[in-house]
């Protein structure tokens, strides 16, 4: 699979932050996803090891009891059903993969169905 870089066809997922699926295969799910600034991703946890990097803006992501200030270049790993948060202090950018894929971002993009 080879997804050529663009800006188009992106997804709202909830309020101020919307997902781009740009690769997927049997093992993992790499995802772009802009973040408007001011915007919340709730508390939550999931199955999934998380993986991601900050290409543009900036953030505040808590991880478990642990909250750091993430600059464009920062990377994070989050495990398997650990709780994380993240606040969006200016508009960003976040490329991540997830192991393994995530079946409800590709039914969400339309790339699968019921």
């Amino acid at each position: 699979m080879f997804t050529p870089s663009n800006s188009e066809g992106f997804t709202p997922l909830i309020p101020g932050i919307s997902i781009k699926v740009v690769g997927y295969g049997e093992k993992t799910l790499t995802a772009m996803f802009l973040l408007d600034a001011g915007s919340l991703l709730p508390l939550h946890d999931h199955v999934y090891e998380q993986t991601g990097t900050l290409l543009e803006g900036e953030m505040e992501l808590s991880i478990g009891d642990e909250t750091f200030a993430v600059y464009p270049g920062d990377v994070w790993t989050i495990p398997p059903n650990v709780s994380h948060k993240a606040k969006v202090v200016k508009d960003s950018k976040v490329l991540e993969v997830f192991s393994p894929p995530r079946e409800d971002y590709l039914r969400k993009v339309g790339i699968i169905s019921d």
